[in-house]
């Protein structure tokens, strides 16, 4: 859609991030202004403040959409997610290698359909948008055309999102195979198409080591390694039959992740999903390398493929960066409200510290960023920051109105009660893209 460059205000309870909850008391970590102001000019936030002092601001005759019951925040960010499965999610699950072979793969072979894989891209940015969710890190198919589809619809809707081309040569179909020169390829000339082009970012996308050679896996380092600012993502000890597998695949390797480190894939915006199955030495070199680990509740549990140790990840003494992630067929939301209220019962399983609320929210969005190496443009609410909303409505069904309080007792609410009905709206480039269809008694 085409955007012009007009200014576009909001006014509501402003709610971001001056401070990392995991490392200061979490109430310190967030900023509230319960009457704020934000204006927005070709995509960017100009001002943000207090409405009584910001107001002036204000260019004659721009429009200002008040949510006057509603908490705004900054756009939530989704670190692992794959948009072929859309049409797979709540199939009945066995173990993770199985349920790729049984539904994963038959559904990915039906990308081989440009138009196919163009509606499903619309239908699930519509989903995320829908939740709330303005960037994510995205797994397209073995096909380039995937990729094309996933981007146009990126594109048309002005969303700074992550994705790439599934590479896989072994272990797989032979219709969703590709060689290693012939990966190398497709996604060199994708990069140049994609990287880049205005809210669009490419990461190299080796599934994961079970089904990339060691040839495979060293081009995808090569390509991960030829230009600044490229992301990598696959994924990472998200069973034990997986992590058995890789060792007998990479008798050489000392861990899963150093298959991966061999092959130049470790390193800042290297995102590795699930890591379930980590030890500290997996953690020290997380930490040193600054890749990220996405959390994907909601799949791990669907799947039965074990707890996420987020507590012993952000340890004070080596903090590894986080982020949360929805899979997707495996897990069972888009919605990252969900999924940080599934991120919380995990913590409470995991036998260590609960999952504070704060901690959850800026997962899902500060945190993410600056996971990602994004957080001078997304994640916070901040004059330069790009004008990318969710706006929150904390009594959006009649259990939640019960439960409206303080702002932290609100924001466990919504991540242990809310789904989308919670999303009042959805901004991205200071625009509205998505608005909570209101429907009478």
């Amino acid at each position: 859609m085409p955007h012009t460059p007009t200014t576009t205000a909001l006014r509501g309870c402003l709610l971001s991030f001056k401070g990392n909850p995991f490392t200061c008391p979490p109430e310190e970590a967030l900023w509230v202004e319960e009457d704020g102001l934000l204006i927005m000019q070709n995509g960017k936030i100009t001002h943000c403040g207090p409405y009584t002092q910001t107001h002036q601001f204000l260019p004659a005759n721009c429009p200002v959409t008040h949510y006057p019951d509603s908490l705004i925040s900054a756009g939530f960010i989704d670190t692992h997610v794959h948009y072929p499965q859309l049409p797979v999610i709540a199939s009945w699950g066995d173990e993770l290698l199985a349920w790729l072979q049984h539904y994963v793969f038959p559904a990915e072979s039906r990308f081989a359909d440009k138009t196919f894989a163009s509606a499903t891209a619309k239908a699930f940015l519509t989903e995320l948008l829908r939740n709330g969710t303005t960037t994510a890190a995205v797994y397209c198919t073995v096909h380039s055309h995937s990729v094309d589809a996933f981007f146009e619809e990126s594109a048309r809707l002005g969303t700074r999102m992550i994705a790439g081309k599934v590479l896989m040569d072994r272990n797989a179909p032979t219709a969703l195979q590709d060689t290693a020169q012939q990966g190398y390829a497709d996604s060199a000339a994708l990069i140049a198409r994609w990287h880049g082009n205005g809210r669009q970012l490419y990461a190299v996308t080796p599934r994961f080591a079970l089904t990339s050679t060691p040839e495979q896996l060293e081009l995808a380092g090569t390509l991960f390694n030829s230009q600044p600012g490229l992301f990598m993502q696959t994924h990472l000890s998200e069973t034990q039959q997986e992590c058995a597998e890789v060792k007998r695949l990479f008798p050489n390797a000392t861990s899963y992740l150093d298959v991966y480190d061999k092959a130049g894939l470790v390193g800042p915006r290297a995102l590795f999903g699930h890591g379930i199955h980590l030890h500290e030495q997996d953690f020290q070199h997380c930490h040193t390398t600054g890749c990220m680990l996405a959390h994907c509740p909601t799949s791990n549990l669907f799947l039965g493929s074990g707890l996420f140790k987020l507590f012993d990840a952000k340890g004070p003494h080596r903090p590894v960066r986080v982020g949360l992630g929805t899979d997707v067929g495996a897990g069972t939301s888009l919605s990252l409200l969900a999924t940080m209220g599934e991120a919380y019962k995990v913590s409470a399983l995991a036998n260590g510290p609960k999952l504070h609320a704060l901690q959850a929210f800026w997962l899902a969005t500060a945190g993410a960023a600056q996971s990602l190496h994004l957080s001078h443009k997304i994640g916070t609410l901040a004059v330069g920051m790009e004008a990318d909303l969710c706006v929150l409505n904390p009594k959006a069904t009649p259990l939640l109105a019960q439960r409206s309080q303080s702002i932290a007792d609100t924001l466990f609410a919504l991540m242990i009660l809310g789904d989308d009905r919670c999303i009042e709206a959805t901004w991205v480039n200071g625009h509205c893209v998505y608005q909570q269809p209101h429907k009478g008694l």
